[in-house]
């Protein structure tokens, strides 16, 4: 039984712990693949340098729309996700809900469609941030579907049922994370209920959002059990049949990392 972490931020770990005790106890809890997100290109080198120094940590290239400060260009991102170690383009989006600003919005929307072209332009799927922003978003991710039939999944999803069937109807995943966990998350149980378990991923985010029975404690991969326990409880399934799933979909979705998927069950650095 093999569990992905499809969303995690391992360069966020300093001055918590090492990447080798993280990713060790990680492989312990049958976590043996992680992705680790980028947020700023200016982190871009040292988020690389994890994923490279693990062949079982893979990495995206992108900007989170919290940290939008000026319009970017396709260019950059295409050039960059040319690495062998990325497999993914964000994570991108939008978020209204720490920034009112028009003009801010304005960057945001900006930055989301270049890294959909970029995301077109390399075949590799998007991660989408969206918080405060489901309608901007989705008509984003619907405008550029009519002309690219561009795969990508909703990270660490609270968004509504009503967004959660508009953006699974157009192809979609969506990715979970501890939240499923928390006491007041009973409007996302339900929609997991009815996403179909072929489109559901599971993530930590972390060091961010420690599920239950983590809750108040420093995030980290290993932690992926927990949300892939709650999900099995609710689609009255096994765990290891959860587990089975999410890392086909896993898979399936980002498939520049199918090279590596049969990799050797030990823990790999190049250290």
């Amino acid at each position: 039984m093999v569990l992905v972490d499809s969303h995690c931020h391992l360069d966020m770990f300093v001055g918590h712990d090492s990447h080798d005790n993280i990713i060790k106890r990680a492989f312990e809890s049958n976590v043996h693949y992680m992705q680790t997100i980028c947020t700023k290109l200016e982190d871009f080198p040292k988020i690389l340098a994890i994923a490279e120094n693990y062949k079982n940590v893979f990495t995206s290239v992108g900007i989170h729309p919290s940290e939008v400060r000026e319009a970017i260009s396709a260019s950059e991102l295409i050039r960059l996700a040319k690495n062998n170690r990325v497999i993914g383009l964000g994570e991108t989006g939008l978020d209204y809900y720490y920034n009112k600003d028009i003009t801010q919005h304005k960057l945001q929307k900006q930055s989301f469609e270049e890294h959909i072209k970029a995301s077109c332009e390399n075949k590799l799927p998007i991660i989408v941030h969206t918080r405060e922003a489901e309608d901007d978003t989705y008509d984003i991710i619907a405008s550029y579907k009519k002309t690219y039939n561009f795969p990508g999944l909703i990270h660490c999803f609270t968004a509504s049922e009503r967004f959660a069937r508009k953006i699974l109807d157009i192809g979609f995943y969506i990715s979970v994370a501890g939240i499923v966990t928390f006491k007041n998350a009973d409007k996302l149980r339900d929609i997991i209920k009815f996403t179909p378990l072929d489109r559901l991923l599971v993530e930590t985010d972390s060091p961010y959002l420690a599920p239950v029975p983590k809750r108040g404690k420093i995030n980290e991969p290993s932690y992926v059990k927990y949300v892939t326990e709650a999900i099995a409880d609710l689609k009255g399934i096994t765990f290891e049949k959860c587990a089975k799933q999410t890392t086909d979909n896993f898979f399936t979705l980002f498939n520049k990392a199918c090279q590596f998927r049969d990799i050797p069950n030990e823990i790999i650095g190049d250290s």
